[in-house]
């Protein structure tokens, strides 16, 4: 376990998650065809070269999870009772086949529940494009867990 407990969270620390991922076409047709999602814009060359990206994007919703992947090491592994909620996704500029993501989550809230047992943490997430010049936000959300205080961990 490498997650932190609701107590170790502080509202406004911003943590860098140190893996990255270079997302691959595989791994796009994977996420879409396992999703059945498919939109032309993500699986059809000659329909991407005709739009204003030019090429095939990556889902983003597949960006998105990859993103909450990234970020479990640092925050929720082992720790984490349920994630909750994930709000106001934003996709700001387009990700492509062969593009490397890396993440960053700020806490920005938590309070204990009821029992005193837990703690719901709000994390601002967001990811940005590496092998770009000015390492572009390619995606960010809110997303709230609910975390185990240290004494109630089993």
């Amino acid at each position: 376990m490498t997650g932190k407990h609701y107590e170790e969270f502080a509202v406004g620390e911003t943590i860098d998650h140190g893996k990255r991922r270079t997302i691959s076409e595989r791994d796009n047709q994977q996420f879409c065809d396992m999703t059945m999602n498919q939109q032309p814009l993500h699986l059809d060359a000659e329909f991407a070269a005709d739009t204003e990206f030019g090429e095939r994007l990556v889902n983003g919703l597949y960006t998105m999870s990859l993103a909450v992947g990234l970020t479990i090491p640092e925050t929720t592994d082992g720790t984490i009772v349920a994630n909750l909620s994930y709000d106001n996704v934003e996709h700001p500029n387009p990700v492509y086949h062969g593009d490397t993501i890396r993440v960053q989550s700020t806490v920005t809230d938590k309070r204990e529940t009821s029992d005193g047992e837990r703690g719901v943490v709000t994390m601002h997430v967001e990811v940005f494009k590496v092998n770009a010049a000015e390492e572009p936000l390619v995606c960010e959300f809110d997303r709230t867990v609910l975390s185990l205080k240290r004494e109630h961990a089993t």
